[in-house]
């Protein structure tokens, strides 16, 4: 066989490869969530937690999600955030994902309060990253620990794009009427009381893919999204837009929670000041920590709290029933605010795992269109589902949430606006 005489020299070049992984991270007060994904076909590469930063017993683990890897675990001290990550990218060159592939296209991290200003994802630089740290009194719980995060990964890849993508931008599409509490506009407006609402990575995923589920547009369908777990969040979705959401300024407001007491009056807190003398930070302590449902009856995981109910303890029994009361009645308010409900979603720990919560917050509700199917809603599943009958008005759904995914699809967006992805 003949070999060609001469054969041009970029032809046998490999052409350069174009940047197409992402890397989630999320990174609270004392841990750091991490997901790596394959953009071309939103595939996940590896994933990982380091949890108790700071203390003897920080622990990693980092688990290969290609080629059947198992997962691996390191323990020992990790002094801060900076040592937590620099452990993360070790298992991911271990496994040739390094963080300086140069097939790694952006860093996206989840920023809990991005306040009115930030509306979408952004890149960030250091006017945005000082914004952030502006934002600091309205999320004193997150922010600080999304900061560092953010400084970090910073430091680790300097070159590299980081995205912000927040928590709140998929609600400030909400009405002025929605956002703001009726108190003195001054006051409000020097120091930035009004709702913003959280979960909004979840709620933006899960209505679109409740569309989808549905074999619509997104801006054809109305939808109350029920995001269920330790912490809890309704919304109401218009057209593919929020019109309202449940938590506030803070996440303490709207559902009962795993153990946060969602609303409640304001005055109780004068009244355990006055009557009890509980200073604010002891009042934070017992709305925060010790309410919702481990308040109700010492247990915040609804499992536990249904086993307790079968066993006939009426004080689960009780605890659930506050849950679901508050439920059906943001499912009703959120009715009348759209006009019209194509879909109500389920999604998170409880949204998705609990048939018995379903059934409960559905029942009653048939005049507004909505049934569960018995069967459907007993099969469990990872994907999304209808769990309503046929003849049913409006469609019940459980739609498994995916943050991560949201991130990462956001942050691509922004920082590789003309690359071709294929959903898999």
């Amino acid at each position: 066989m003949t070999t060609p005489a001469s054969a041009p020299d970029h032809e046998s070049t490999a052409a350069p490869v174009e940047p197409h992984r992402v890397l989630v991270l999320n990174s609270g007060s004392s841990s750091v969530k991490y997901q790596l994904l394959d953009m071309r076909d939103r595939s996940r590469l590896a994933s990982g937690l380091v949890e108790r930063i700071g203390e003897e017993t920080s622990r990693l683990v980092h688990t290969p999600l290609t080629g059947g890897g198992e997962p691996r675990e390191r323990t020992g001290r990790m002094a801060d955030h900076d040592a937590a990550l620099k452990a993360a990218a070790e298992e991911l060159t271990a496994d040739g994902l390094g963080l300086d592939s140069p097939e790694l296209a952006a860093i996206g991290h989840r920023v809990v309060h991005g306040g009115l200003r930030f509306t979408a994802p952004t890149v960030i630089t250091d006017e945005v990253l000082k914004e952030i740290e502006r934002l600091v009194p309205v999320a004193p719980l997150h922010n600080p620990a999304n900061i560092t995060g953010i400084r970090t990964a910073q430091a680790l890849r300097p070159d590299l794009p980081q995205v912000a993508v927040f928590d709140t931008a998929f609600h400030t599409t909400m009405p002025e009427a929605a956002a703001r509490y009726a108190i003195d506009v001054e006051t409000a407006d020097a120091h930035r009381i009004r709702r913003y609402g959280f979960h909004g990575t979840s709620h933006a995923y899960v209505s679109r893919k409740t569309a989808e589920l549905l074999g619509k547009a997104p801006e054809d369908v109305n939808v109350i999204v029920l995001h269920l777990g330790n912490g809890a969040s309704a919304s109401a979705v218009a057209g593919g837009r929020c019109v309202e959401t449940s938590m506030g300024l803070t996440p303490l407001e709207g559902l009962v929670m795993g153990t946060r007491s969602g609303d409640i009056d304001p005055a109780v807190t004068f009244h355990l000041k006055r009557v009890a003398g509980m200073s604010a930070d002891e009042i934070d302590v017992l709305l925060n920590k010790r309410s919702g449902l481990v308040g109700l009856c010492g247990d915040n995981d609804m499992r536990e709290i249904r086993r307790r109910i079968d066993e006939g303890d009426e004080q689960a029994a009780l605890a659930f029933d506050i849950y679901i009361h508050r439920l059906k009645k943001y499912i009703g308010a959120y009715a009348a605010v759209l006009g019209r409900v194509d879909a109500v979603a389920f999604t998170a720990g409880v949204g998705e795992n609990s048939a018995p919560v379903r059934e409960a917050a559905i029942a009653g509700l048939e005049e507004f269109g909505l049934a569960v199917d018995a069967g459907l809603n007993a099969q469990r599943s990872g994907e999304p589902r209808l769990i309503s009958p046929e003849y049913a008005r409006a469609a019940v759904a459980v739609v498994p949430t995916d943050e991560e995914l949201e991130i990462a699809d956001q942050t691509f967006a922004l920082v590789a606006p003309d690359a071709v992805q294929v959903d898999n």
